[in-house]
């Protein structure tokens, strides 16, 4: 997997998403994901690829008082800023397919956006659940399809004309678990039982035009890609294919749906 399927970046890249991606997309997911996860005070929360931590912060609020929640990732990037907001969690450099953990651990393994750029998603999944205490809960969020998401749709059209095939891949693969099919045999392949998918409708929703594109580029992997000459053409060209996004406040909102899978580890003989 190259760094757009690992969905890996740079130190000031984490700054970027953290300051700009998470108001946008991610925020108003994590109390939704807490929600499914029926997380209560006192509990222990695993967030696994918590990224700069919005899921694990949400979590905290959840379980408190006396709860605890750790939060794990691969990017050191992330961490670091994850690690700055909030040292009450404790936060931890990790694979997801290896967890650095005993079985049976916590009350609820939570995961937001992150499944789909699991190198071994199969491998992933097995392990949040080996983790998990009997009576724990699993509540994984990726987001819908491509077609489904038009704000992205029209993004990725764009970079494509604008650049080529090799840049406008690094969009697919946040949408690459869209289809409920391929969650599902995720789901059973990673032994799974009784797990439930619910699509929930939500919308992506960035200051401007100008801050979408400028999130999108210098906030994900394309930050190394796209120099400063190659990123003011895309800008100008997305001043205007975009402007159907535009609200009359001047925000870019689109639909931005997404699936929460749902599990509960049964309970020991």
């Amino acid at each position: 997997m190259d760094a757009s399927e690992k969905g890996q970046v740079s130190t000031s890249a984490a700054e970027v998403y953290e300051s700009f991606f998470v108001p946008a997309l991610f925020e108003g997911w994590a109390e939704r994901v807490c929600d499914a996860a029926s997380l209560k005070p006192g509990e222990t929360v695993l967030d696994v690829g918590c990224g700069t931590g919005v899921l694990a912060r949400a979590a905290l609020s959840h379980v408190s008082p006396g709860g605890k929640v750790t939060g794990l990732d691969v990017n050191e990037g992330m961490l670091a800023v994850a690690e700055r907001g909030t040292p009450d969690i404790d936060w931890r450099l990790g694979p997801a397919e290896a967890l650095p953990f005993e079985a049976n651990t916590f009350d609820a393994v939570v995961s937001q956006f992150g499944l789909m750029f699991f190198e071994d998603r199969v491998a992933a999944l097995k392990e949040m659940w080996r983790v998990l205490r009997p009576g724990g809960r699993l509540a994984v969020a990726v987001w819908d399809s491509l077609d489904r998401t038009p704000g992205y749709a029209a993004m990725t059209d764009l970079l494509k004309r604008q650049f080529g095939d090799e840049i406008a891949k690094t969009m697919l693969p946040i949408f690459s678990l869209g289809d409920k099919g391929v969650l599902t045999a995720l789901l059973e392949k990673a032994n799974i039982p009784v797990a439930q998918i619910r699509t929930e409708d939500g919308n992506a929703r960035f200051p401007s035009i100008e801050a979408w594109v400028f999130t999108d580029i210098k906030g994900w992997t394309l930050a190394d890609e796209i120099n400063d000459a190659q990123y003011e053409e895309l800008l100008q060209a997305a001043l205007v294919e975009m402007k159907r996004f535009e609200q009359s406040d001047g925000t870019a909102v689109f639909s931005m749906p997404a699936h929460i899978v749902l599990a509960t580890k049964a309970q020991s003989r």
